[in-house]
C-alpha cells in the first residue's frame, strides 16, 4: 500500500515529486520518481510513496518495464502469482504490482500485431479506429486483475497516460486539472496543495450532498475541481497540441448487479461461508505482519472466525485481533474479547483516554477530508496496530451486501428524511439536487457527476433499489471505505476488505432480499446463518447491528458533543443557509467547521502542533454560501 502522485501536461515536471512527499505518511519506507520530456511543452512526472508489504527489497516504484512503460501503484494485485504462471514477461522483481504491466505488455503486443487494414474496425475488446474511446482497449486485460488498486501507468509509444481504479473503490484515485493544462493525479486531495495555482474551494453541490445523503454521490469531492476516476473505471490521458492533458477515453471494465434469485435458486449459508473464508486467505498475501481489526460486531467477528482455516489455506501466520473502546465494560469490548477467546487468537485491547477528542479530533479532520467525527477511535487504533503490523483486516462491506443498516428497516422514513434535508438547505445546489438539473459541465464520462441527481422516494422505494444505488453513487466508496483508507494510511497501515472479494461478493448479489433483511427479526440473515457454521458464541451470531463509531465510544461522543453544543450553534449561525439542517447534525456541523479550518485555509498547508482545537477551529476561514 502506498501513496502515488503524477502529473500530465506542460508545468514544471518537479511537482509530482512534491505531491508524493504530502503523501509519505502513506508510504514510509521509500520514495521515488520519474519524469520524461516528450514533446515540445509536455511532460510526464510520476511519484511514489511506499509502504513495503510484498517484496520487500525489491519492487521500489515507478517501476519501468521491457516494453517502455513506467508504473505506479497503490494497492494488491492478490493473484499476482498466476499471472506470473501464466506469462512470458521478463519479470525484475518479486513484488505484485509488475503483473499489471505483464498483462498490458501481453495484450499491447497482441493488438500491435494486426493488420493495420483493421483501423477502424472491431477487433474483439480492442476498437484500433483512431480517435474512438481509447480506454476501451484496456478493459479486457484490466479484467484479468484480481486486488485492490489506484494505478498510473505511462505508455510513452501511444502517449498514453492510464488511470484505473478497483472494482468498489477500495483504494483511491483523485484528479484536479491546472489553469494552464497539466493533469495532476494523487492518492489523496491534500497533495494538490503542492501545485502553485491549486486553491482548495468547497465544492457546494457535494456538500449538498453529503449533508442530505450523508455521504458525497458519484466522483464528487468535497473539493471544488477535484474529481475521483470512477471505481471500476479505466481512463485514457494524452496531451494535444498545445501539451494541454486531455481525457482520450473512459470505460467500465467492471460493474456490480444485485440479482438475487427464488429462495430455490439461492446461494447455501457454506457458499456464502466458503466464498468469504478464500477472499479472506487471498488477502492474508503479506511478508509483513496482518492483524484484524475486531469490533466484536458479526461482521469483524466473522472474519475473526474463519482467520485460521484462510491462514491455512493461504499458508500464512494465524493473524492477531486488535480491539479498542471506551471502557472495558463496552459492549464492544465485552463481546471482542469471547470472539477472540473462543477462536483462540492473540487480542491486543486497550481504551481510549476521557481527552481523546480534543487530543485526536484535528488529526482525524486532517487525514479524512470529510466531515465525520464519530470515527475518532480510527485514529488511535491505527496508530497502534501500525507499531506491530503492517496490514489489517476489517469487516467493512458486509452491511452494504446484506443490509445491514437501520434505515433499510425503514426506507420510507428514510427517504422522507433525505428529502427534508434538502428542502431545509437554502442554496440553488440543494434545488438542483431536488430537480435532477445540474450544470452540464459537471455530469458525464469523467465528470464529478455520472448520472443525474437521485430521487430520494424513487432509489428508496425498494430494498434492492436501495442497495444498487449505495454501491453504485458512495455510500460504500465514499464513505465507509474512503475514511478507512484515509485514517489507516495516516499511519501507514493497509486495510483489506476480505467481504468485498469477487467470490464473496458475487455469490452475495444473488441472495434474495428476505435473506438479507427479513420482514421480522434481525437483519443479515444469510450471513447469520453461515456465521453460525464457524464457532463463534451464539450471542454473537445474533449480535444486532450497532453504529461503529457511537458503539464504540458513546459517552465519550456525547459528553465531547455536549460540552461543544453551544459553540457548534454559533459556528452554525455563521451559514445561514444551511443552519436549519446543521442544527439538526451537531456532529457534522462540528466536522464542516473542522473542515473550513483545516481544508479551506489557503495559509495552513499541514496541521499546526502548536494550536488546540479551539483555536483551529475558531480560527477557521468563512464560508461564503449564497442563496
Amino acid at each position: 500500500m502506498c501513496g502515488i502522485a503524477g502529473q500530465l501536461g506542460p508545468d514544471a515536471p518537479d511537482i509530482a515529486e512534491k505531491m508524493a512527499a504530502c503523501l509519505n505518511h502513506r508510504g514510509p519506507d521509500g520514495s521515488g520518481s520519474w519524469n520524461e520530456m516528450f514533446g515540445p511543452n509536455a511532460y510526464v512526472s510520476l511519484g511514489h510513496s511506499r509502504l513495503a508489504i510484498v517484496d520487500i527489497i525489491g519492487s521500489q516504484q515507478p517501476i519501468g518495464s521491457d516494453h517502455g512503460c513506467v508504473l505506479i501503484q497503490n494497492g494488491e494485485i492478490y493473484n499476482h502469482q498466476r499471472i506470473r504462471s501464466e506469462s512470458t514477461y521478463p519479470f525484475r522483481t518479486n513484488g505484485d504490482s509488475e503483473s499489471i504491466l505483464a498483462v498490458h505488455c501481453e495484450a499491447i503486443s497482441d493488438t500491435n500485431s494486426l493488420n493495420k487494414s483493421l483501423e477502424g474496425q472491431l477487433h474483439g475488446w480492442f476498437r484500433i479506429a483512431k480517435g474512438s474511446n481509447r480506454a476501451l482497449r484496456h478493459v479486457e486485460w484490466i479484467q484479468r486483475l484480481d486486488g485492490i488498486w489506484g494505478f498510473s501507468l505511462w505508455d510513452p509509444r501511444h502517449r498514453e497516460l492510464i488511470l484505473c481504479r478497483d472494482p468498489l473503490g477500495v483504494k483511491p484515485l483523485l484528479r484536479w486539472q491546472s489553469p494552464s493544462g497539466t493533469l495532476l493525479f494523487s492518492s489523496e486531495a491534500k497533495s494538490f496543495r503542492a501545485h502553485p495555482d491549486y486553491t482548495p474551494v468547497l465544492d457546494m453541490h457535494a456538500l449538498v450532498a453529503r449533508l442530505a445523503f450523508e455521504y458525497p454521490l458519484d466522483n464528487t469531492t468535497l473539493f471544488q475541481g477535484v474529481a475521483q476516476v470512477r471505481p471500476g473505471t479505466v481512463e485514457t490521458w494524452s496531451v494535444d497540441s498545445n501539451g494541454r492533458a486531455t481525457l482520450t477515453g473512459v470505460a467500465r471494465y467492471s460493474t456490480d448487479i444485485i440479482a438475487p434469485l427464488p429462495h430455490a435458486s439461492a446461494p447455501s449459508p457454506e457458499e456464502l461461508l466458503d466464498g468469504l473464508r478464500h477472499d479472506l486467505a487471498d488477502r492474508l498475501m503479506s511478508d509483513v505482519p496482518v492483524g484484524i481489526v475486531l469490533s466484536g460486531g458479526l461482521d469483524s467477528s466473522l472474519v475473526a472466525s474463519l482467520a485460521s482455516q484462510s491462514a491455512k489455506i493461504a499458508e500464512r501466520p494465524v493473524p492477531t485481533c486488535w480491539t479498542l473502546t471506551e471502557s472495558e465494560d463496552n459492549p464492544d469490548h465485552i463481546a471482542a474479547v469471547d470472539v477472540a477467546s473462543a477462536m483462540d487468537l492473540d487480542h491486543t485491547t486497550w481504551t481510549m483516554d476521557d481527552d481523546v477528542f480534543w487530543k485526536r479530533l484535528p488529526d482525524l479532520g486532517w487525514h479524512g477530508e470529510d466531515l465525520d467525527v464519530s470515527v475518532l477511535f480510527f485514529q488511535p487504533l491505527f496508530e497502534k496496530m501500525a507499531s506491530n503490523v503492517t496490514v489489517g483486516l476489517c469487516g467493512q462491506g458486509a452491511d452494504e451486501l446484506h443490509a445491514g443498516y437501520p434505515r433499510y428497516r425503514n426506507l420510507r422514513s428514510h427517504s422522507t428524511e433525505v428529502s427534508s434535508r434538502l428542502a431545509l438547505m437554502d442554496v440553488p445546489e440543494a434545488r438542483s439536487l431536488e430537480s435532477g438539473d445540474l450544470p452540464l459541465d459537471i455530469i458525464g464520462l469523467g465528470q464529478a457527476w455520472h448520472a443525474p441527481p437521485p430521487s430520494p422516494s424513487a432509489v428508496y422505494s425498494n430494498l434492492e433499489s436501495a442497495l444498487q444505488f449505495e454501491i453504485d453513487r458512495g455510500q460504500l466508496t465514499n464513505f465507509q471505505l474512503r475514511l478507512v483508507d484515509r485514517h489507516s494510511m495516516a499511519h501507514g497501515l493497509e486495510v483489506r476488505v476480505p467481504f468485498l472479494g469477487h467470490r464473496h461478493r458475487s455469490i452475495s448479489h444473488r441472495l434474495p432480499m428476505e435473506q438479507r433483511l427479513p420482514s421480522v427479526g434481525l437483519e443479515k440473515i444469510a450471513l447469520r446463518k453461515a456465521a453460525a457454521l464457524t464457532d463463534l458464541p451464539q450471542s454473537i451470531v445474533d449480535r444486532p447491528k450497532l453504529p461503529a463509531g457511537t458503539a464504540t465510544s458513546p459517552r465519550l461522543l456525547d459528553a465531547f458533543l455536549d460540552e461543544m453544543a453551544p459553540r457548534i450553534r454559533e459556528w452554525n449561525a455563521e451559514i445561514p443557509n444551511l443552519k436549519r439542517v446543521l442544527d439538526r447534525m451537531p456532529e457534522i456541523g462540528l466536522g464542516l467547521r473542522l473542515f473550513q479550518a483545516l481544508h479551506l485555509d489557503e495559509e495552513s498547508p499541514s496541521l499546526s502542533p502548536n494550536k488546540d482545537l479551539i483555536s483551529i477551529l475558531d480560527e477557521a476561514p468563512s464560508l461564503e454560501v449564497v442563496n
